[in-house]
């Protein structure tokens, strides 16, 4: 059977067990188009308004479900705009496929309309960035594209599509399915000496992370950690792996570190670190452990080999995937007893905070959505100050999931929801966007809008760049540049786009508003109220300033 290259795609990607897919129109992958015309239901195209949302939502999507996010965007501009969210995926190790039109292959190097050279411009955002040049080879190429998304350390994948490859006809086989792939499993000599290392320890921590867990491998942590009493840290953004209500839970390392985290990984005598990246805000800027060699005594597991000693020279060091280790750890016991219960009780203490300035309380708010959302809820954040509500004040159940860039990168959260609401369309899905960081991508409420894919969106309208705004009044007090902002009618524009919409202006009304959000059927924006002097939940902009100023005239 002959059929053209964009059929041939299309096929491959089904047969691959793609289901959803997300993108921007362009003339340069039309064939691609064509042949998604007959496949609704089964490869559904979720039409973006911007390719720097739909390569969120592909990221975001990767990470929820761990089938490969799949975008589509035609070349130049379409290409550099997705670039954040390969960035993004890179960084939060999700697979992703992203698949760019290309000019055709009888004009390259010419620096064509729009022609951009994809190996180049994507060789050290994305795991693999690679061209179609044989019509024939793109099963090939698509099948290796789909493994390398998903082995090892999960990433984004770059496939360029010149344009004639596309539309040359073939008879090339599209592909049967996936390779049936199995993780990578510890040697029993290696789950040895991580028991015997654990058991001597007097203060050990189990450092988690990473997005390929199975239900079953978070389950066998568990009941490990538990029955061993050993305290677990979820690495930045990645305390939805574990249930957030065992008693060996004892928080995040991540971005605003509270001091019982640093002091924990500081005074571990071993930490055991499963699925973990080492990047800068898990290790607070590489300061908790000694570069190169921690003077805590480290077993680093990864499913990559190319993971394991890129920061840190472990003392031991296992090539293996997080679940199949984590199905052949048994129990060990120690004397850290108190050091575990010591670190849980801070956990729990961090969860107080003193009732913040301004018309609309977050701790009042964090606390309404911690008894009210159900246990199966998703959470999705962009970046800024206002993520500390999503990321430190929300507990996650083992139902629970949460979607927020490790890359940090603003306007993250709403396309992410969106891409949740695709997935699992009967799951209520709520994203916590800054004023700043709404506004990045506000523009794919019409994505949803069109896509019936409508999540609950909370943006904390404080008038600033919450983040900026902190480090100037820190670094330079009292001189504002740059940090303000002015805002549109928030809840014009999404009535606008079909979305129930409100504007909350005391701690009091959220809960009545909470309840319309949830009971709306086409999603809602509730617009928070949210004072510029409620920065951070323990220090106003107020006191930021007049620290700083203080310290400025004592060095004087």
């Amino acid at each position: 059977m002959m059929r053209n290259g964009g059929q041939l795609l299309v096929e491959c990607l089904m047969a691959l067990g793609a289901t959803k897919s997300f993108g921007v129109p362009g003339e340069s992958y039309l064939a691609v188009l064509d042949a998604l015309h007959d496949t609704e239901g089964r490869l559904d195209y979720v039409l973006c308004r911007n390719e720097g949302g739909a390569a969120f939502m592909a990221s975001a999507y990767g990470k929820l479900t761990g089938s490969p996010g799949i975008c589509f965007v035609t070349r130049g501009p379409g290409a550099t705009n997705a670039g954040i969210g390969v960035h993004t995926a890179m960084q939060d190790s999700s697979p992703m496929l992203l698949f760019v039109g290309q000019v055709g292959t009888d004009m390259k190097g010419r620096e064509a309309f729009q022609e951009v050279d994809y190996r180049a411009v994507f060789g050290t955002l994305a795991k693999w960035s690679v061209e179609i040049d044989e019509v024939s080879r793109l099963p090939e190429i698509v099948a290796r594209a789909w493994t390398t998304a998903l082995t090892g350390r999960p990433g984004p994948v770059v496939v360029a599509l010149p344009e004639d490859m596309l539309t040359t006809m073939t008879d090339a086989v599209p592909l049967s399915g996936p390779a049936a792939m199995f993780e990578p499993a510890a040697t029993a000599e290696a789950v040895a000496a991580t028991h015997e290392m654990l058991a001597a320890a007097r203060r050990p921590v189990i450092l988690i992370g990473g997005t390929n867990w199975t239900a079953e491998g978070r389950t066998a942590l568990q009941t490990f950690a538990e029955a061993s009493d050993i305290p677990v840290v979820a690495a930045f953004r990645f305390q939805d792996q574990f249930d957030n209500g065992s008693p060996v839970f004892v928080g995040e390392a991540g971005v605003g570190m509270v001091p019982h985290v640093k002091a924990l990984i500081r005074e571990a005598d071993v930490i055991l670190a499963i699925n973990v990246r080492f990047g800068e805000m898990t290790t607070d800027g590489y300061t908790l452990l000694s570069v190169p060699e921690p003077s805590q005594k480290l077993i680093h597991v990864h499913g990559s080999d190319r993971e394991i000693g890129k920061v840190y020279i472990p003392s031991i060091g296992i090539h293996s995937g997080p679940n199949a280790f984590a199905e052949a750890l048994t129990p060990v016991e120690g004397g850290w007893a108190e050091w575990r219960a010591k670190a849980r009780a801070s956990y729990e203490g961090a969860f107080k905070a003193p009732a913040q300035p301004g018309p609309v309380d977050m701790v009042e708010v964090s606390a309404c959505l911690r008894d009210n959302l159900p246990d199966d809820v998703i959470l999705t954040n962009g970046a800024g100050n206002f993520t500390v509500w999503p990321n430190k004040f929300f507990k996650f159940g083992p139902k629970a999931r949460l979607l927020a860039p490790q890359s940090g990168a603003m306007g993250y959260g709403l396309p992410a929801a969106i891409a949740a609401k695709v997935a699992f369309p009967g799951r209520t899905v709520v994203c916590f966007a800054g004023d700043g960081d709404f506004q990045m991508n506000c523009q794919e409420l019409g994505t949803a809008m069109q896509a019936g894919a409508q999540p609950i969106v909370l943006i904390l309208n404080n008038g600033i760049y919450g983040t900026i705004r902190a480090h100037q009044e820190r670094h330079y007090p009292a001189r504002v540049s740059g940090t303000n902002i002015e805002n549109p009618d928030f809840v014009g524009l999404a009535r606008s786009y079909r979305f129930h919409a409100e504007r909350v202006e005391s701690t009091a009304d959220f809960a009545g508003a909470f309840g319309r959000a949830l009971a709306s059927p086409t999603g809602a924006v509730l617009e928070l109220a949210i004072s510029p002097e409620a920065l951070t939940p323990r220090q106003t902009l107020s006191q930021m300033r007049e620290a700083a100023l203080a310290s400025q005239k004592a060095k004087a």
